[in-house]
This record gives C-alpha cells, sequence and structure tokens, in this order.
C-alpha cells in the first residue's frame, strides 16, 4: 500500500496532503501544533467541498479522499511511510533537524523528499543516512490546483529516486519537470529577482503596487502580479529565498529591496497576517 507522511501542515502541507490522499494514498499529516492541524483538515474539507459543488469530485470520492488522511502531533506517525514530504517553514535548521528525525524512524527503502523553495537538497541530504533518497518536490500553491512540480536532484540522489519521484508526480496528475540543485532552483531564481525589482518600483515611487501589478497582468499576461503574487506567497518567504539567492550566487545581484525587509520587520507578511502590498479581510 502507498502511505506517504506530509510534514507541516501550513497552506502547503494541507495542499499536497489533499492531493496525495485525492490520488489513493493513505496520508498522514503531521505538525507540533493541533490548532494548525485542524485548520489543515478545515481547509481540506473546505477545498473538497468546492470541488464536489463544481463536479470534481463525486460526494463518494470526497468522502474516500477524507476518510485516507489522518493527523498526528507526533513524527513517529511518519515511521511506517514509504515517502514522507517536509512541508516546514522555509528554515534551513528546521528542516535540517527533521530531516536528520526523520532518517533515523523511517524503513529503510522510504524516500525523504522537501517542498523547499530554495534551501540545498545536498545539503539536507547530508544529514540523513540515505542521500541517495533524499529530493525536492517543489509544489506550487495552491497544490491542489497547480500543475507543476519541479523535482530537484541533489549531488548525491539516485536515478532511481528521480524515477521514482517523478512517476509519483505524474500519479498525483501534476507535471514534473526535473532540475539539478542550485540556489532557488528554476522557479525561485527566476521569479524571486522578478518579485524583488517590483519592489523597487514602489520603492522608488515609479508606481504604485497596483500600477505595477497592472503593467505585467496586462502587458506581460500575467495571471496575477508580482506583488499581488508575493502577497500570496508571503514576503517573509520571499525575504528568506532572496536571502538564499544572496548567499548562493551573487550578494549584490540578489539584495533584497529595502521596503520588503522594512515590510517583513513590521510584521506586514501579506495574506497571511491581513496586511502585504494589500489589505486583505478573509
Amino acid at each position: 500500500m502507498s502511505r506517504v507522511a506530509v510534514v507541516g501542515a501550513g497552506t502547503m502541507g494541507n495542499g499536497i496532503a489533499h492531493v496525495f490522499a485525492q490520488a489513493g494514498w493513505e496520508t498522514v499529516l503531521t505538525d507540533v501544533s493541533a490548532d494548525a492541524l485542524g485548520r489543515a483538515m478545515a481547509t481540506i474539507e473546505k477545498n473538497t467541498d468546492r470541488q464536489v459543488t463544481k463536479g470534481g469530485l463525486t460526494a463518494d470520492q470526497r468522502r474516500g479522499l477524507l476518510g485516507r488522511i489522518s493527523t498526528s502531533t507526533s513524527l513517529d506517525a511518519a515511521s511506517d511511510a514509504n515517502l514522507v514530504v517536509e512541508a516546514v517553514t522555509e528554515n534551513r535548521d528546521v528542516k535540517v533537524k527533521i530531516f536528520t528525525a526523520l532518517s533515523r524512524l523511517l524503513p529503510p527503502q522510504a524516500i525523504l523528499a522537501s517542498n523547499t523553495s530554495s534551501i540545498s537538497i545536498t545539503e539536507l541530504a547530508k544529514h540523513t543516512n540515505r542521500p541517495q533518497q533524499v529530493i525536492g518536490m517543489h509544489f506550487m500553491n495552491p497544490v491542489p490546483v497547480m500543475k507543476l512540480v519541479e523535482v530537484i536532484r541533489g549531488k548525491e540522489t539516485s536515478s532511481d529516486t528521480v524515477k521514482k519521484t517523478v512517476g509519483i508526480a505524474q500519479q498525483l496528475g501534476k507535471t514534473a519537470v526535473e532540475v539539478n540543485d542550485a540556489p532557488g532552483f528554476v522557479s525561485n531564481r527566476v521569479l524571486m529577482p522578478m518579485i524583488n525589482e517590483a519592489i523597487f518600483c514602489v520603492q522608488d515611487g515609479i508606481a504604485t503596487p497596483e500600477g505595477v501589478d497592472q503593467v505585467m497582468k496586462l502587458g506581460m499576461s500575467h495571471p496575477l502580479g508580482p506583488l499581488a503574487l508575493a502577497d500570496l506567497i508571503g514576503l517573509d518567504v520571499c525575504l528568506s529565498i532572496m536571502k538564499v539567492l544572496q548567499e548562493g550566487l551573487d550578494q549584490h545581484k540578489y539584495r533584497p529591496a529595502p521596503l520588503l525587509e522594512q515590510m517583513v520587520t513590521a510584521g506586514q507578511l501579506g495574506r497571511k497576517s491581513g496586511q502585504g502590498f494589500y489589505a486583505y479581510r478573509d
């Protein structure tokens, strides 16, 4: 039986659990916070209800999906998983601690994947007893909707692990794109400097956030402007990724916009805090 453990019940974790359960996997969602697990399950219930309303799922399929998800506040619940997908905060030290613990818990054949958007897979693998089975599975937000999974090969990741992971992504109905381990991979090495430049445009008084986003939506056919997207991702996450690019590639080229640093310091993180470049009331 295919059994996955998803570690971290935030926005990405609950979406990842949702798509695995929908694809028939027995899924355990773990988090240190019982409240976070409760919120995650409420989100999955709401999103699957919407799928039924829109005809994407039947009521029976929804019941089956929800029945395949269990929750736990202990990492021990992952001990019999074939695959673990880590989706905790974008912090290297936190991820290293989890990968070290998981490598001791899991059966020898299990794959350890990270949903990190920028942190080195090779570095995470060093802290495990199975570097050949450590890989990146970078899902996009919102996970049930977005088709891409960036599959990141670390320096020691085996070809068999890459092949299995690509197959799993395809089983979830996603398109897997293989990339090699490097700061920001492809997605954020391209996206984050664009968001950073958009922030500089606001900081330098060139245009309002609405103006910048309109230019990119109407002129470049982006479905969402870069500043609205930054609010969705979380400005703290954007800043963390810019710092990874800066440290790993070029101090000057990837310098975070001072306005971005100021907003994060002020707690203006985007949608999750209710205020970023835009105000949110939902």
